[in-house]
C-alpha cells in the first residue's frame, strides 16, 4: 500500500475544528488483537464513569472532575453550580482589574501578574501565556516556579519599582506546597522592602480551609478563591489556577474552554476509528508495547508552543509514570517525554533522531497558519518562512520514517485559545484513555509525595548539623566527626549539609584532598 493510501486510511479529521491527526507513519496494525480490543472498550467505559463522577483516583477517594471544567452539565448538581460560581468570580474579579475598580495603592493600575506556584500550579497558565499573549499586552506577566533564591531575584529586579503595580497570583490547593510558600515569603519580603503592602497586591488560589487560604485570610488579601480536590494540579489548567491569569491578561477564556469542550464531544465517542484521543493512546500503547519502551519525542513547529513539550512531560510522566497497577502488581510503568520546537531541532537533537538509537516516536505538531499578514519571498524560488518551516516539517518526518522511525502529526489551522484548548483537552483523554489500557491510576502522584518526604528529612538533618556546628565547630570539623556527633549513619548526606552550609554563607570550608578531608566551620 502507498504512503498516500496509508494517509487516508490513517487521518482522522475534525475540520470543523480545524484539527487532524495523522498516524500513517506509525506502522500500526491493520485490525487490534481480541485482548487489546477488551482492553479499549474497558477504557470507554472509564471515560464514561470519570465523566458521571465515579471514583477513579482510589488511592485518594476522589472523583476526576477536570472534564467538568469545560461542561459544568456534565457534572453533579453540586460541583456543576461551583464550577459556575467560580468561573463567574473570575471573570468579575478580572474584569475589576482591568478596568482599574480594583487597583493597588498607589490609585494606579496594575500592569503586571506575578504568579507564585510550582508543576501544574505554573506549567499551565505559562503554556496559555506563551501561546496566546500578544507582543505587547496591557498587563504581562512573571513566574516564581521555583525555590531557588536566585532565580525569585532576577524575577524581583526585573520587576523592580513595577512590583507597586504587580498583582500576586499565588496557587496551591492544599496550601502546604513548600515551594510556593518560600516563593510567597520572599515575595512578600520583596514588597516590604520597598515599603509596599503585600496584602494590596495579593490573591490566593487554594482549597478552601487550608493552610494558604486561613493565611490570606488572616492577612486581609485582596481575595481568595477556590479550588477543589477533584481537581489535579496537572490538569488544573481549566479551572481558577489557568483561567484566572488568563483572564487577568485579557485573554478569552470562554473560547479556551470551548475548544476543549469540542474535544471532549469528539471523543466522548466510542468508536477508534474517529476518536483522535483513543487512536493518540494506541499509537503509544504500540509504539511501547503497552510498556512504555520508547519515549515521546514532541516537536512543535511553532514558535508560541515551545513549551508543549514541558507542559505535556508533567501531563503525561505524572499520570503515567506508576510503579503498581490497579491490581497491586509491580509493572513500573511510564512513557518519557522530552522535546523542543522544529526546525530547531534540526541543528540540535534531530542528527540522533535520525541515526541513533530508535528508542523513540515522534509527534509532530503543526500550526498551518502563523502568520496573518503577507510574507516576503525569501529565495529565488519564491519561497517564503512559511514554506521553509513546512518544508523542513515533511522533509525531517520523511527522513525519521525513511530510517525506520514513526511518527504521529498533529495539524492545527492556527493557534488561538480554541485551538489550544482543544490541543489540551486532547491529551488529558489521550493520558487517561492510555491509563485505562495499561490498568493503571492515572490521578495520583505517590512518588512525588516521597520526593517531598525526603526532602523534609534532608532539611531535618540539616538543621541539626547546622546547630551542632553554631554549638561546637570553632575549631572546624570534618563529615566524618560531624555524623559520629550526631549519631548519623549518612556521612554523604551530612557532607552535602555541611558544604551546602558553606555555600550560602552559614559556615566555611577549608578544602582538603577529598571530601573527608574537608573542613568546616562557623
Amino acid at each position: 500500500m502507498s504512503h498516500w493510501e496509508t494517509f487516508q486510511k490513517s487521518v482522522i479529521r475534525y475540520p470543523e475544528l480545524g484539527f487532524a491527526l495523522d498516524s500513517s507513519r506509525m506502522d500500526a496494525p491493520a485490525g487490534w488483537p481480541e485482548e487489546l480490543r477488551e482492553k479499549i472498550d474497558r477504557a470507554f467505559r472509564d471515560r464514561a464513569a470519570i465523566e458521571a463522577g465515579e471514583i477513579m483516583n482510589p488511592d485518594e477517594g476522589r472523583a476526576v472532575g477536570h472534564y467538568w471544567l469545560r461542561n459544568p452539565d456534565l457534572a453533579p448538581a453540586e460541583e456543576g453550580e461551583w464550577i459556575r460560581k467560580v468561573r463567574a468570580q473570575v471573570e468579575e474579579f478580572s474584569r475589576q482589574v482591568l478596568k482599574g475598580e480594583i487597583k493597588p495603592p498607589n490609585e494606579r493600575t496594575f500592569r503586571h501578574v506575578l504568579l507564585v506556584g510550582i508543576g501544574g500550579s505554573a506549567l499551565g497558565p505559562q503554556l496559555v501565556a506563551k501561546a496566546l499573549l500578544p507582543p505587547h499586552p496591557a498587563v504581562d506577566i512573571h513566574f516564581l516556579d521555583n525555590t531557588d533564591p536566585g532565580g525569585m531575584d532576577d524575577v524581583f529586579e526585573t520587576l523592580g519599582d513595577g512590583l507597586a503595580e504587580t498583582l500576586v497570583v499565588v496557587i496551591s490547593k492544599s496550601g502546604g506546597t513548600a515551594e510556593t510558600r518560600n516563593g510567597m515569603l520572599e515575595t512578600e519580603a520583596a514588597f516590604k522592602a520597598r515599603n509596599l503592602d503585600f496584602s494590596k497586591h495579593a490573591v490566593a488560589v487554594t482549597g478552601e480551609g487550608s493552610k494558604l487560604d486561613n493565611y490570606a485570610d488572616s492577612q486581609g488579601w485582596i481575595t481568595r478563591i477556590p479550588m477543589s480536590d477533584w481537581i489535579g494540579g496537572r490538569t488544573s489548567v481549566m479551572s481558577a489556577v489557568g483561567l484566572l491569569p488568563a483572564a487577568l491578561l485579557g485573554l478569552n477564556i470562554d473560547r479556551f474552554l470551548s475548544g476543549a469542550a469540542a474535544m471532549d464531544e469528539k471523543t466522548r465517542v466510542d468508536d477508534v476509528s474517529v476518536n483522535a484521543a483513543m487512536q493518540l493512546a494506541l499509537m503509544w500503547y504500540h509504539a511501547g508495547n503497552g510498556k512504555g519502551e520508547k519515549d515521546m519525542v514532541i516537536l512543535p513547529y511553532c514558535d508560541r508552543l515551545d513549551l508543549m513539550s514541558k507542559y505535556l512531560q508533567q501531563l503525561v510522566m505524572e499520570s503515567i509514570g506508576k510503579e503498581h497497577d490497579l491490581d497491586g502488581n509491580v509493572v513500573n510503568q511510564g512513557i518519557a517525554v522530552y522535546g523542543n520546537k522544529g526546525s530547531t531541532d534540526q541543528h540540535a537533537y534531530v542528527q540522533q533522531l535520525r541515526d541513533g538509537l530508535k528508542n523513540f516516536f515522534v509527534t509532530f505538531i503543526e500550526v498551518r497558519s502563523t502568520r496573518t499578514a503577507e510574507s516576503i519571498v525569501v529565495d529565488d524560488t519564491g519561497a517564503t518562512s512559511e514554506d521553509y518551516l513546512q518544508g523542513f516539517l515533511r522533509g525531517t518526518r520523511g527522513a525519521l520514517y525513511e530510517s525506520g522511525r514513526p511518527s504521529l502529526t498533529i495539524s492545527l489551522n492556527e493557534l488561538n485559545a480554541f485551538s489550544l484548548g482543544m490541543l489540551i483537552g486532547l491529551y488529558e483523554r489521550a493520558v487517561s484513555f492510555y491509563a485505562s489500557l495499561v490498568n493503571i491510576n492515572a490521578y495520583h502522584q505517590s512518588g512525588v509525595e516521597a520526593g517531598k518526604k525526603a526532602a523534609g528529612v534532608f532539611l531535618d538533618l540539616l538543621e541539626r548539623v547546622r546547630t551542632h556546628l553554631v554549638q561546637t565547630g570553632g575549631a572546624g570539623v570534618d563529615a566524618e566527626t560531624m555524623a559520629a556527633n550526631l549519631g548519623e549513619s549518612d556521612i554523604e548526606a551530612v557532607y552535602h549539609c555541611l558544604n551546602h552550609l558553606a555555600a550560602n554563607g552559614r559556615a566555611t570550608r577549608r578544602e582538603g584532598s577529598g571530601p573527608a578531608e574537608d573542613i568546616f566551620s562557623c
